[in-house]
């Protein structure tokens, strides 16, 4: 299971990564796209769109089953991965480089909240067993 150090993570499987300009890059992490098989859909939020912590904003299609993409934290929404859209399968090659959307959080301490690696590698390993 590749875990990066550098980013944080939710329950939920989504990975975060804090920007230099303060925003915040999410994606769905390895353990994620490996649940849900060969990706075939991407529905990402709108730029623009504000999110509250946990709210559902965009939903991953796979030949298995759909899944919900959840904020990780409350803010507005700056960017979406167009490219991704288009190649949902670069998901599954490189789930850390194919991002989903970027955020700009209303409160960038709340990142703090969110698993470091070595939590988020014990709650996935708990999930699988």
């Amino acid at each position: 299971m590749n875990i990066p150090e550098n980013l944080r993570y939710t329950a939920t499987h989504e990975w975060v990564r804090l920007e230099a300009d303060g925003t915040l890059t999410v994606g769905i992490t390895d353990h994620a796209q490996e649940l849900l098989g060969d990706i075939v859909f991407l529905e990402l939020p709108e730029a623009g769109r504000r999110v509250a912590a946990g709210e559902e904003c965009a939903v991953v299609e796979s030949v298995k089953a759909a899944s919900d993409i959840y904020a990780p934290l409350a803010g507005e929404v700056v960017a979406v991965n167009t490219p991704a859209t288009d190649d949902p399968a670069a998901v599954n090659r490189d789930p850390y480089a194919a991002w989903l959307f970027r955020i700009r959080p209303d409160d960038a301490g709340a990142m703090a909240g969110l698993l470091d690696a070595a939590a988020y590698r014990h709650a996935a390993e708990s999930e699988s067993h």
